[in-house]
């Protein structure tokens, strides 16, 4: 219970202050309530005819009688049961409330008892709705401590607490959190012999082109990023990538937060719409997609609307808007209707893909594409495909405007939008009219799906099957350009409506696009608002929530939490900011910055607050034990992407290529055949791609890479904007047994003995531990080491078959195998050890 209370403190500590007096009611009371009252006395239940989730029900009371007397604690009946007085039962059943959360009640109601957030309206003093303003910096006690404004307000919470900040971290500790945690790569040995001034060696790895690389991945998390579609089929999307590429190239350039948000949701709408920014809408086609036979199309499209809706306000507003689908949000001030203005932004949309070529692509294509032109034309003249291709058109869009006719051809006419993306459309549009990738795509699925409305035998005498096999392998030898998914304007885009119980086919009234009534007014360029005017009043200044929660998703990387630590969740039910000031001035250095996120990192990755030891503290234990007053840095283990890369790293094999097409490297036999019917193929990549890094990890959302997996990769169904970090058996079998990590120990080692020629034991341990762990052995693990390599040698200088398998690189070095293979066993160690998974 003290270490509650405690806690408590430290929360109450770090809230903003009440408007009047010294007591809030949406951040000390209502979170209250919704934690341990509205359960039984809500919405959905109201045990004793007491409702305590609205302002004028609460004041009324129950069947007892009235609840709250404002101005008197003491005669108030919440009080008498949140305190078991007079012989009344003690609420919560599930147990008493601390003293301070008690107390904070009884403040609450002899103030008045405001409700200044009442459920359902439009206004809140909830503090994440309020407007950022920029917070004087702390004068601070101890300046000599101080790097930049950060440490002055973290500095200030601790002296609050009477709490000192922890000793700098040693050099080389320094140097590796910081490679890591900036490129998600270890530094190398000559980076850490070079002898750069840290805030310079900051700056270099700010300019790293795999800067990109490493941010990338925790994007790509909240983006819900996948090479597949999803569900039961989950059907490869092979040009997903291509946002991939992107990203990674945005965050290289540092492309400001503002412009990488209008880009993402509205790039197509922009006065100069350059291919780049149309590939920044793949952002929406990262949702799932249901190919499966039977699925209504329109339910579909319609829960993809849905998902998109809910990933924008959780991504760029911090807001569990999602929980307003089917009735105004029971916390925060979000009506229904709300939901669906903003669900009228993205209910306009087709999918469409596009040309999008990297560098070096245009010449070849454009050299080929005639001749590919001609053959194609001629493939088709010798099947005669455009003959039959005509009626067959025509019936199926007479199937489509008269469907429980024919079965054959309404199956057709359904499968054509589940399997090719805007086919019915395509299908509407006449041939001169359809640009030549679309007449492909749908004349390619005509040959292949003509057998679904004739006979066996009238499609073999077509030959088809034949005809098919020549597009392939034309296809296949064809220099064609990188595409890209992306979406635009519908033609004809549906009206949007309230769907009062969320369900697809529920139409309540219509709405036009806007956005949550509880945020600054959206303020349209036109008469109707548009995908461009909600992306720049997501960026605008007036915004209270963008600022915050990105700079907060960038200070969790570093410390393992944010200032925020829900920070998928900024709303009533998230917790409130450790320190409100630092998150504002961060955001406003953020919007002042022009929205430069890596000025951001140059200020966290240099501040004495993140150059702290990791070490545990004894004084911070009891009062602060998840660190959240930042008297240390955090010991965090790495990402999964980043675990696998510095293995990689340090083995010497890693391929440092950039950017590019996703990538399939060796997994375990068995994997790939859990998808759907065997229709999961993982033909391992071939040559030094299967060394690339995890953030080109080929993503199949029913069979994920198991690596990545076992070390906490989300699933990336729906955004999440934190990974959980687990320790499981798994992980530990993964890292001493998985086949991979066996050939990265090899590698290790193999590196080690080239750079080592000729030299005795100890100089190779040296170099050993400075590759994989920066620094040198310690004279306690110089001895166990030296112990554990004699046993290696001498049991496989007895099984001369496995010193083989193990170090089958022995004639590359001219020396004794046994010895070599001995050195793969260190490596292995070394690339288990706590510190070489764990960024200190």
């Amino acid at each position: 219970m003290a270490s509650r209370i405690g806690a408590l403190a430290i929360l109450a500590a770090s809230l903003p202050p009440a408007a009047s007096g010294g007591i809030s009611f949406a951040t000390d009371i209502k979170p209250l309530l919704e934690r341990h009252c509205v359960a039984c006395h809500g919405e959905a239940l109201q045990q004793n005819g007491l409702r305590l989730d609205q302002r004028d029900a609460a004041l009324r009371g129950g069947v007892s009688g009235a609840a709250i007397e404002p101005g008197d604690p003491g005669a108030s009946a919440l009080i008498q049961r949140l305190e078991g007085r007079a012989g009344l039962q003690r609420m919560p059943p599930a147990g008493a409330l601390a003293e301070a959360e008690i107390k904070a009640f009884r403040a609450w109601i002899r103030e008045g008892a405001a409700w200044d957030a009442a459920s359902g309206s439009a206004r809140s003093g909830h503090w994440a709705f309020q407007p950022i303003r920029r917070p004087s910096v702390p004068t601070a006690r101890n300046a000599a401590w101080v790097r930049n404004p950060i440490d002055a307000f973290v500095l200030a919470k601790l002296a609050s607490e009477g709490l000192d900040p922890a000793p700098e971290a040693p050099g080389p500790v320094l140097a590796r959190r910081a490679s890591l945690d900036l490129i998600g790569l270890p530094p190398s040995p000559a980076d850490l012999r070079a002898g750069l001034a840290y805030e310079d060696f900051v700056d270099r790895l700010l300019q790293s082109e795999h800067f990109g690389e490493r941010w990338a991945s925790l994007w790509l998390d909240q983006v819900r990023y996948a090479d597949s579609d999803g569900y039961e089929k989950d059907s490869v999307r092979p040009h997903a990538w291509r946002y991939r590429h992107w990203v990674i190239d945005a965050f290289n350039r540092d492309m400001p937060f503002d412009r990488f948000t209008v880009a993402q949701l509205a790039g197509d709408l922009l006065p100069d719409s350059g291919f780049e920014r149309r590939v920044a809408t793949g952002f929406y086609r990262n949702t799932l997609k249901n190919r499966e036979g039977g699925v209504n199309v329109e339910e579909f499209r319609f829960e993809e609307v849905v998902d998109r809706t809910n990933t924008v306000a959780t991504v760029w507003l911090g807001l569990s808007l999602e929980c307003a689908r089917c009735h105004d949000h029971k916390y925060d001030p979000i009506a229904q209707r709300d939901y669906y203005r903003m669900f009228a932004f993205f209910n306009e949309l087709d999918e469409i893909e596009i040309d999008a070529p990297l560098p070096g692509e245009l010449g070849p294509y454009l050299r080929a594409k005639p001749e590919f032109d001609r053959a194609l034309q001629a493939i088709y003249a010798k099947y005669g495909v455009r003959e039959l291709q005509h009626p067959w058109t025509e019936k199926m869009l007479w199937a489509g405007e008269n469907p429980g006719v024919e079965y054959a051809w309404d199956t057709s006419w359904d499968i054509l939008a589940l399997y090719l993306d805007d086919g019915q459309r395509i299908l509407r549009t006449p041939v001169e009219r359809r640009d030549w990738r679309e007449d492909f795509a749908l004349t390619e699925w005509f040959l292949r799906n003509y057998s679904r409305v004739i006979s066996d035998e009238e499609y073999d005498a077509t030959g088809f099957r034949d005809a098919v096999k020549e597009v392939h392998a034309l296809v296949d030898g064809f220099p064609d350009v990188s595409r890209a998914r992306t979406v635009r304007v519908g033609l004809d885009p549906p009206r949007s409506h309230v769907h009062p119980s969320g369900a697809w086919n529920d139409f309540g009234e219509q709405v036009s696009p806007g956005s949550p009534a509880a945020l600054p007014p959206l303020e349209p360029a036109g008469s109707v608002p548009t995908r461009l005017d909600l992306a720049r009043w997501l960026v605008a200044s007036g915004n209270p929530l963008t600022a915050r929660v990105a700079v907060n998703r960038v200070w969790q990387a570093y410390f393992g939490a944010g200032l925020v630590a829900s920070s998928d969740n900024f709303g009533l039910r998230g917790e409130p900011p450790t320190h409100p000031e630092l998150l504002d001035w961060l955001a406003s250095e953020l919007i002042d910055s022009g929205w430069s996120l890596k000025h951001v990192h140059r200020l966290i990755a240099t501040s004495a607050t993140y150059r702290q030891s990791s070490q545990w503290r004894g004084d911070l234990a009891q009062g602060d034990p998840a660190n959240r007053l930042l008297g240390r840095q955090a010991r965090l283990r790495l990402p999964a992407e980043t675990l696998r890369d510095a293995a990689l790293a340090v083995a010497g094999l890693l391929d440092p290529a950039v950017g590019g097409p996703s990538v399939r490297p060796a997994q375990p036999a068995g994997v790939a055949e859990l998808g759907y019917a065997n229709s999961v193929k993982w033909a391992e990549s071939p040559g030094s791609d299967r060394y690339r890094r995890g953030v080109y990890i080929h993503f199949q959302r029913t069979t994920p890479y198991p690596f990545l997996a076992n070390f906490d990769l989300q699933e990336r169904n729906v955004a999440r904007c934190s990974r959980e970090r687990s320790n499981t058996p798994l992980q530990a079998l993964n890292l001493l047994n998985d086949p991979v990590f066996f050939e990265m120990a090899q590698g290790l080692a193999y590196r080690m003995l080239r750079e080592t020629p000729d030299r005795p034991f100890e100089e190779r341990l040296e170099r050993a531990y400075e590759i994989a762990l920066g620094r040198g052995p310690r004279a306690s693990e110089r001895e166990a080491m030296r112990a554990y390599f004699m046993r290696q040698r001498a049991l496989l200088e007895e099984d001369a078959p496995m010193a083989r398998e193990w170090f089958p690189f022995a004639s590359d070095l001219a020396a004794d195998p046994t010895a070599l293979a001995a050195w793969v066993g260190v490596s292995r160690i070394l690339l288990n050890l706590d510190e070489f998974i764990t960024r200190e």
